[in-house]
């Protein structure tokens, strides 16, 4: 990436979900455009001292942890200059085996705990006409995912949020991204709770699943991409991942409508 950062504008940065997988390549690539980062996670010190930023605990099923990471956060560097909301996981089951209690954890994690943290800055941000939010979707908000139908109602409903937010600030100096991830190599999978059904349907698409997982490219690529997004600093929707998932599919849908292009998931995830 060079010793010229082309990010320049931004000093400060907040990531969520900064010990593996993308929400660590976001934050290394930040930290080596030059800026300080803050990584929060549920357990931050031992990966903040590896890789040189500041650690953060955040818990966002914990409503006790969010407000004291914002506490932290404010007290440390007033209002980072970019907040990325990058934490999630997942939970894998066809609906009717859902666990309940579940519903909630999943929609609180990547929907509400983002717009939680957003709201702590956005005001600031928007007085000082400065800064940038990046929410961290995925490819399931335009591309639903079976047996993560409440993962992709959640990215779905986060990806909404922030082209809502994009509108309100069209003027106002503040970068909203809207993050859309395809499958990277990362350990997601690892993470998932996967209730048993005995569905095989459920068995073909996790295996289907844990394949993309394998075969994707690194989360660099992932980095990458967010850094020239942010470099280019307009508000906008910009999806990263392999050619097919961010480029065929979108035609697809595009040629044949959305009722196509549920069948074709449905063979893609071998159901």
């Amino acid at each position: 990436m060079g010793q010229l950062s082309t990010i320049r504008q931004y000093r400060t940065a907040l990531v969520t979900g900064a010990s593996a997988g993308l929400g660590l390549a976001f934050a290394r690539m930040l930290r080596d455009e030059g800026l300080k980062v803050w990584g929060a996670s549920r357990n931050p010190v031992a990966s903040a001292k590896a890789e040189g930023w500041q650690p953060v605990v955040l818990n966002l099923l914990e409503p006790g942890s969010i407000d004291a990471a914002i506490a932290q956060v404010r007290r440390e560097v007033g209002v980072p200059d970019i907040l990325v909301n990058n934490a999630g996981a997942g939970v894998f089951a066809g609906f009717a085996y859902f666990p309940p209690d579940e519903i909630s954890r999943q929609l609180q994690l990547m929907l509400e705990g983002p717009m939680v943290l957003t709201r702590a800055f956005w005001p600031e941000m928007l007085a000082r006409k400065s800064g940038a939010v990046v929410n961290v979707a995925s490819l399931a908000a335009e591309f639903p995912l079976p047996g993560l139908s409440i993962y992709t109602a959640a990215k779905a409903g986060l990806s909404g949020f922030s082209r809502a937010l994009m509108i309100e600030s069209a003027k106002s100096g503040v970068q909203v991204l809207d993050f859309q991830p395809g499958d990277y190599k990362t350990d997601f999978n690892k993470s998932v709770v996967r209730p048993s059904s005995g569905e095989a349907w459920e068995a073909r698409a996790w295996e289907r699943f844990e394949e993309l997982l394998e075969n994707g490219p690194l989360p660099v690529r992932a980095a990458e991409d967010l850094r020239r997004a942010l470099a280019r600093g307009r508000s906008g929707t910009v999806t990263s991942g392999d050619w097919f998932q961010t480029h065929a599919a979108s035609f697809a849908q595009w040629l044949g409508g959305r009722a196509l292009m549920r069948r074709l998931i449905g063979k893609y995830y071998r159901i």
